[in-house]
Order: structure tokens, then C-alpha cells, then sequence
């Protein structure tokens, strides 16, 4: 029967097809050799040259043609490195660009910013989906300024545009946003289904994997790179993974909020930076999504430290402090937000952290990973927001090459976390006895 219906298809389509007389196939007009100097012919060959050049011109437009004239192509199309795993990429690439839509904000109906979004969530009953992006779609302050700050400024109440993929606009309702991640999450009234992508948490360093983008035509951007897993710098947060494009790319402007995708099309990462080119891994989003749905919120522990894990370090530096202190793994202590409780307990810059609650942590993404999971215990048992949990730190102290234990009071929040810098001012008398 399923045969049969297909066959019965496949002829009505046809009948459809044969009711129009087909169009009149173009031919090239030419003057024979013998006719070459009769006026008259070259006159009619002029004319119908002109008509020649006129139906080329409207094949050209067709949406079939355009492959011939469209600038830029993608990687896929010229990198030649790139021959052995084209067709993997091609498919995966088509079947993750059906969730990558791009989003407009607007502040007193002035163009804020652009970025990029993923549909993550579909609610059929109430016809709505939610988008996922990133939170520079309303930050406050010139781009460039964002290197230089911690947690950044938003403007909660811009207008946002969701472009969608038939060309059509929607607003979009701001649901939540997440300062220390960076991302946020829209509402947007849909009549049809939306393509929803499929997320991979497991990654490794110097994969293949694809950025994704959408230009303001709607078409998609390609940038092929590799994952790394590295040593934050100061304002970049624990949670980063890094995005290494080929050295032949174009930086994109407008894809943040897009998808970093493996071979098999899967998103293994929220793109939250294109000017370091960073991004939020699967598995910290994963986490919060979860959290989320269950509670409303996305938190995590605030310790007033950032880290360099030694894992990442180079290997002679490694064998170095594996030789001379039995040290080979851990996070070092590269700062330490100034009247913390890290601080008051002792903690300080260059210092080793062994152990969180007797787990031995060695990498930043697995210490992001931990201090979501240390809030689930704290809500589970009708814990806030803003409150404080004690953690069991074991510290190898730098300076007296001894190892501690302390207990460090963190603060469980959602908001974005600022590492304080240490200064004080030179005053008066101090000045003096310094000259």
C-alpha cells in the first residue's frame, strides 16, 4: 500500500507538471560564414544577441545559478586540507544550520548588536520555542571594552528581532539571562515546528569542528578550526574553551551565540566570544538547562579565584614541579579576589589547589563542572541564592612548600562573578618615607 501511494504521488505530480507548456529551451545566435557581410542578417543577429544576453541574464538570477557569483565561498568549497572530511562536514553542517537563526537588538529603536541563536526548546501546546544566544546581544559598552571587564553591563529591556529562516520577524521575550555564562535564553511565538539540535558533551583537544554564523542575508557562515582546551587569561572565565580557526579564516563578526559543531553535526559548544573566540562547552550547558527547568536558576559557587591548570602547563615545567615537589596536577592560584574569603584564609597567588571536598580536580572545566553540582545539594535542601556553602580545600602553599586543608566559605549565585584586584593608594607620610 505505502508502494502504491508513492507511485499515485509521483504521477499526479506529474500531471501537475505537463498542464504548463514547457519553456523554450535558449539558443546562442550565431551568423553563418557565407552571410557574414549581409547587413540585414547582422542587423536580426544583433537583435536577437541582445535577447540572447537578456534570458542569460534572468538564468542567472535563478537561485540554482547563484553558486556561480556568490562571494565568499565557504572553507568546505576552497580549503583543499579540508578534502578528507568534506562530506562529513557538508552533511553535518546542513543539518545543524536548520536550528542557527540570527537576532537583532535595539535600544530607543537604535541598532544594538547582532548575534546569533539556537532554537533548544519547543512547547507545542502554547506554540513557542526558546532561543539560545549569547548575552552580548544586549551588552552595554563598545566591544572591545568587554576585554576588560569581568561581568558586563546589560540592557534587560532592548528589543530583540528573531530573524527566522523564512525570512519573516518575530520579537523575542527575555526569559533569563546568565551573567557569569554569558548567554541568554528568548521566547518566541512560533506557528511551525523548528528544527531542534542534537548536543555532544564529549570532546577532545585539536578536534575537527565547525563555527557556524549567520550573515545579515540569513546565509550561513563556515569556519572550520580545531577545540583547545588552555590556560584562562585574566578576565576570561574558568569555563572557556577555545576555538582555533585556521589561519586562512575570516574573523566573523556576528557569530556569537552560534554553535561550534562536531562531524556528525552535534553542538559541542555556545560560541560567547568572537573576539578571543571562545565559548561555553555543551557540558556546562547542559548542566544549567538542567538546573534550570528544575529550579528557575542557573547557579554556581563563586570562590574569588581564578586558576591555571597544570595540566596544561608545558611538560618541562611539569617534570619540573613533579621533580623537585611531587606536584603534577592541580590548579595554581593566579588570582585572588581582594577581602574574599580565599583571602582571609590564606590563599594566595602562585599558591596549589589539590582538592575541592576531597575530589582532585585538575583541569578549569571539570572545577566549572563541580561547582554546579555543589549547588544541587544546597537546593535540595531549600537553600537560596546568595548564601553561603563551605567547601574542603586542600592547598599546597607555595611559599612554605607545606600542604593545608581549610575550609573556604563560597557564595552560591547566579550572577556574574568579579575578581577584585588587590591595590592600595600611596598616601602622605608612606609616600615620604618611600622617597
Amino acid at each position: 500500500i505505502f508502494s502504491v501511494g508513492r507511485v499515485c504521488n509521483v504521477v499526479e505530480s506529474a500531471t501537475e507538471e505537463s498542464s504548463d507548456p514547457p519553456s523554450s529551451p535558449i539558443y546562442e545566435p550565431y551568423i553563418p560564414d557565407e552571410l557574414a557581410a549581409d547587413p540585414v542578417v547582422r542587423s536580426a543577429f544583433k537583435h536577437a544577441m541582445a535577447k540572447y544576453e537578456a534570458e542569460e541574464d534572468r538564468l542567472a538570477d535563478l537561485f540554482t545559478m547563484d553558486h556561480y557569483w556568490y562571494q565568499p565561498s565557504s572553507c568546505l568549497r576552497k580549503d583543499r586540507r579540508l578534502l578528507s572530511i568534506r562530506e562529513l562536514a557538508r552533511d553535518a553542517i546542513l543539518s545543524a544550520a536548520k536550528s542557527v537563526i540570527l537576532l537583532s537588538s535595539f535600544l530607543d529603536n537604535q541598532p544594538l548588536n547582532k548575534c546569533c541563536g539556537l532554537w533548544f526548546q519547543r512547547d507545542g501546546q502554547r506554540k513557542t520555542a526558546l532561543v539560545l544566544t549569547s548575552a552580548h546581544l544586549i551588552r552595554k559598552d563598545d566591544i572591545h571594552k568587554w576585554k576588560q571587564q569581568w561581568t558586563g553591563e546589560y540592557h534587560q529591556n532592548a528589543k530583540v528581532i528573531v530573524h527566522l529562516l523564512d525570512n519573516k520577524t518575530t520579537l523575542g521575550q527575555l526569559i533569563y539571562l546568565q551573567e557569569h555564562y554569558e548567554f541568554a535564553i528568548y521566547e518566541v511565538q512560533v506557528d511551525k515546528p523548528v528544527h531542534l539540535p542534537t548536543f555532544n558533551d564529549r570532546v577532545h583537544s585539536g578536534q575537527d569542528v565547525f563555527r557556524l554564523g549567520r550573515d545579515a542575508n540569513l546565509d550561513i557562515k563556515i569556519t572550520h578550526g580545531n577545540l583547545a582546551f588552555d590556560i584562562p587569561t585574566r578576565y576570561e572565565r574558568c569555563h572557556y574553551m577555545y576555538f582555533l580557526r585556521d589561519a586562512s579564516s575570516l574573523k566573523l563578526l556576528h557569530d556569537d551565540g552560534g554553535p561550534i559543531i562536531d562531524l556528525e553535526g552535534k553542538v559541542v559548544g555556545l560560541v560567547n566570544n568572537q573576539i578571543d573566540e571562545t565559548f561555553v562547552p555543551s557540558s556546562i550547558l547542559h548542566k544549567c538547562f538542567d538546573f534550570w527547568r528544575r529550579f528557575n536558576c542557573m547557579p554556581r559557587l563563586h570562590l574569588g579565584m581564578t586558576f591555571s591548570p597544570i595540566k596544561f602547563l608545558d611538560p618541562i615545567c611539569i617534570e619540573r614541579m613533579t621533580r623537585k615537589h611531587n606536584i603534577d596536577s592541580g590548579l595554581i592560584v593566579e588570582q585572588v579576589s581582594k577581602e574574599s574569603h580565599a583571602e582571609k584564609i590564606g590563599i594566595r597567588k602562585g599558591d596549589v589547589i589539590e582538592s575541592f571536598n576531597g575530589k582532585h580536580i585538575s583541569t578549569t572545566i571539570e572545577l566549572e563542572s563541580m561547582l554546579i553540582d555543589l549547588c544541587w545539594d544546597h537546593f535540595d535542601q531549600r537553600k537560596k541564592l546568595n548564601t553561603e556553602k563551605d567547601v574542603s580545600v586542600k592547598i599546597f602553599d607555595a611559599t612554605k612548600l607545606c600542604p593545608r586543608i581549610r575550609n573556604l566559605t563560597a557564595i552560591v549565585s547566579d550572577r556574574g562573578e568579579d575578581i577584585v584586584k588587590g591595590a592600595y593608594p600611596i598616601m602622605g607620610e608612606e609616600a615620604m618615607s618611600v622617597l
